[in-house]
């Protein structure tokens, strides 16, 4: 099935990066079943090594605000949500649940190189199904970088095997602050058909 036009408009061709935020609230309810459809899309051996804190609260963001690069701190602290998009370092561990076909397990105990790849691909994968869940379901998002990685760590995760990947703040966009939309690749400057 293809869906309709109007869904594509939602989640592509209209839905932008937003930095400024309607003063409206995001409900628990809400960042729960993003969640859960977040965690349907597919990532490798089904190691689902994401791991997301909405931080919503002001003692929360304050929290988050040293670690905030100086041009990300405004449009962070007016965002009704942040997600903290991590990944489990210790994935690998609920692989026997997960994947329960093969012994994935051993694949990684010892392999760090291969933990770190699959730990960061796949936390990212899942970050981007979260951008589009997100605005399947009505609310706005603006991904960013703009942090300091070890400072999110140490307040959010510390002692724990999660480490911080990217930001995404979530709520409902002030689209009257839009700029208009930066270019995009065309197909042959982006793509190749072999």
């Amino acid at each position: 099935m293809i869906l309709s036009d109007d869904a594509l408009d939602q989640l592509f061709r209209e839905a932008r990066t937003h930095v400024a935020w309607q003063p409206k609230s995001v409900g628990d309810a809400l960042l729960q079943q993003l969640v859960e459809l977040t965690l349907l899309g597919p990532t490798s051996a089904n190691s689902s090594p994401g791991r997301f804190v909405f931080v919503k609260s002001p003692a929360a963001k304050e929290k988050l605000r040293p670690a905030l690069s100086a041009g990300n701190v405004d449009k962070t602290m007016a965002a009704p949500v942040t997600a903290i998009v991590a990944m489990d370092m210790a994935f690998y561990e609920h692989l026997p649940m997960l994947f329960p076909h093969a012994d994935a397990r051993s694949w990684f105990v010892g392999n760090d190189r291969a933990i770190a790849d699959t730990a960061f691909r796949n936390s990212t994968l899942q970050g981007g199904y979260l951008i589009l869940a997100a605005r399947a379901l009505g609310l706005d998002a603006g991904p960013m970088s703009g942090f300091d990685a070890a400072k999110i760590d140490e307040a959010f995760f510390a002692g724990t095997t999660i480490k911080s990947n990217f930001l995404v703040n979530l709520g409902y966009g002030d689209a009257s602050k839009l700029h208009p939309r930066s270019p995009r690749f065309s197909f042959d400057e982006a793509a190749s058909i072999m």
